[in-house]
């Protein structure tokens, strides 16, 4: 999957923010995740090579976009729109937002956005009961064309059923928490959000299982270069 960061930095909202991996990894660095700024790759989308070709070329994967903040952060405000022109003007690439602001997805919309653009999916993250209740009727109200549930990193048992009835969901992505201090991830939970998906017929996918991964009465320490294939071992993907 390929990345586009526009810009840079956030502030932690939630307790799905408690061991954030940009937070992690600046902190490896020196630099202060608090300072939201632009990146040099602000207008990644529409850069051009010597030949006069976009250096980003579409691909069967979507471009995840603004992975080291949240896209609706308010310290963008003033740059979202001109963000939000690259993926107009690119609708040869798909663009995956993921959020914890979704009660901020209106702010600076494009005049044209009307129910959004075909090529934008966004990503809402519930990482418990609490904020799926919360986030979620919001989600579902707000205009976009294509909608998933992100659980990650999980930290209960979450029941969505409410919202996967509704036929706007396309897809729900559930998975634990990278990091030494990672939360414990337990497969019961994620076992219970498959079969709500398998239950309304929506793709599900166990992304990756977390550094502590309960499996039964037994909790397992896996390294992060694991993490993803042990998820991918599990076989409980649905439809994707």
């Amino acid at each position: 999957m390929q990345d586009w960061n526009p810009w840079h930095g956030c502030h932690k909202i939630s307790s799905g923010c408690l061991n954030c991996y940009m937070f992690r990894r600046d902190a490896e660095f020196g630099k202060d995740s608090e300072v939201i700024a632009k990146t040099s790759n602000f207008n990644l989308p529409i850069k051009k090579n010597k030949l006069g070709e976009y250096k980003l070329k579409p691909d069967k994967e979507a471009i995840f976009t603004c992975g080291t903040s949240d896209f609706f952060i308010e310290e963008a405000d003033t740059w979202r729109k001109e963000a939000w022109g690259f993926m107009k003007e690119r609708k040869d690439l798909n663009f995956l937002v993921i959020t914890k602001r979704i009660h901020r997805f209106t702010v600076q919309l494009p005049e044209d956005w009307g129910e959004g653009y075909d090529n934008v999916l966004i990503g809402c993250t519930c990482e418990n009961q609490n904020r799926s209740d919360y986030r979620l009727p919001i989600f579902l109200e707000a205009p976009m064309k294509h909608r998933v549930i992100i659980q990650e990193p999980m930290l209960e048992a979450i029941n969505i059923e409410t919202y996967l009835s509704t036929g706007k969901i396309e897809a729900v992505l559930c998975g634990g928490e990278s990091g030494e201090d990672g939360r414990v991830c337990d497969f019961s939970w994620v076992l219970n959000t498959m079969m709500q998906c398998v239950k309304y017929e929506i793709p599900f996918r166990f992304k990756q299982t977390g550094t502590h991964f309960k499996k039964g009465d037994k909790i397992y320490t896996i390294v992060r270069k694991d993490q993803i294939s042990q998820a991918k071992r599990a076989g409980i993907d649905y439809k994707m």
